[in-house]
């Protein structure tokens, strides 16, 4: 995947993101890991945009949706690419995430290899 890239990882379950963080940092990729969506919004308002951001849906504060929502009005972030994350994927879930502006959507728990497979495909367009 080239040069070492940065993910932002929104998600406040620690297996989940300790997971992620393993396989990021397995793959050569850095990453910020925020438990809280308000906590999102502001580090995104005042850092420049990472590669890829795990967003996950459920999250305390403000969820990962309106998030998204708020990241899609500010230019730096208008193409970055969002992953949606869930535990609870039901029928339409994948609808509202990228009606939201999520690019991807990943139902939890996510297998490794297409953690990695999205990850590559999103990183090297």
């Amino acid at each position: 995947m080239g040069a070492q890239k940065h993910v932002l990882v929104v998600e406040d379950n620690p297996s989940n993101y300790e997971l992620a963080e393993k396989i990021l940092q397995h793959a050569g990729f850095t990453s910020t890991i925020l438990v809280d969506g308000a906590e999102a919004l502001q580090w995104c308002q005042q850092n420049p945009p990472p590669a890829v951001i795990l967003m996950d849906v459920s999250l305390p504060s403000m969820d990962g949706l309106s998030v998204t929502r708020q990241l899609r009005e500010l230019p730096a972030y208008a193409e970055t690419p969002i992953v949606a994350l869930t535990a609870h994927a039901m029928l339409g879930d994948e609808e509202k995430a990228l009606a939201a502006g999520c690019d991807r959507y990943l139902a939890k728990p996510f297998r490794p290899r297409a953690l990695m497979a999205l990850l590559r495909e999103l990183v090297e367009q």
